[in-house]
């Protein structure tokens, strides 16, 4: 077992990590507390797309200390945090690109969610992630899409409001990239560590 492995499953590392990101989280919903305000309530679970992605790693990081596994979260936590890690970097970028520099908030969104995606890849071999474990993961992010860019709830990034077809194609591919790396990192490599059975 290589040292990553062994700081990742540290219990003390990860009790450190689980309020990182619990208080990430919080601070993710108050964010989009004035969006939020002016959100019609069928939509509000679907708006803040980071925190909830970093919730789910929280609770995911919950059970794991305990030596508990929930496949469904962990399914969702990879594919969104990756998603949504993903997502706002290039949003930020794209920002500097449109407008100049960014305000110092921006810079920490991007380390932040650089952060996301890294983290939910690390445990990728950590998780018990099957098949229908991915569909669901996948059917919740895809539908979010929907949901974001023809109901008009995705994130607000206003300098970028012209570009939003092009930000809604780009996000459509990323979700599927997203869904084919969990794919890849989790149960193609489970089966593929799988030894066969000879006759």
């Amino acid at each position: 077992m290589s040292y990553i492995h062994i700081i990742l499953r540290h219990r003390l590392f990860l009790i450190a990590l689980f309020f990182i990101n619990l208080i990430g989280t919080i601070y993710g919903y108050i964010w989009y507390a004035n969006q939020l305000a002016n959100t019609p309530a069928i939509f509000l679970i679907f708006v803040p797309d980071s925190p909830t992605a970093s919730l789910f790693f929280t609770i995911f990081l919950g059970f794991y200390i305990f030596g508990k596994h929930v496949p469904y979260i962990e399914a969702l936590a990879i594919v969104t945090l990756f998603k949504y890690g993903v997502w706002a970097v290039v949003m930020n970028i794209l920002t500097y690109f449109t407008n100049g520099p960014l305000a110092p908030e921006a810079y920490m969104l991007i380390i932040s969610h650089g952060a996301m995606a890294i983290q939910g890849l690390l445990y990728a071999s950590h998780y018990k992630i099957k098949l229908k474990h991915l569909v669901v993961a996948g059917l919740w992010t895809i539908h979010n899409d929907f949901i974001d860019y023809i109901f008009g709830m995705m994130p607000r990034y206003h300098s970028l409001d012209l570009y939003m077809n092009e930000i809604g194609y780009f996000t459509f591919w990323l979700s599927i990239a997203s869904i084919g790396l969990t794919y890849y990192l989790t149960i193609r490599k489970n089966q593929n560590q799988t030894p066969s059975l000879k006759d």
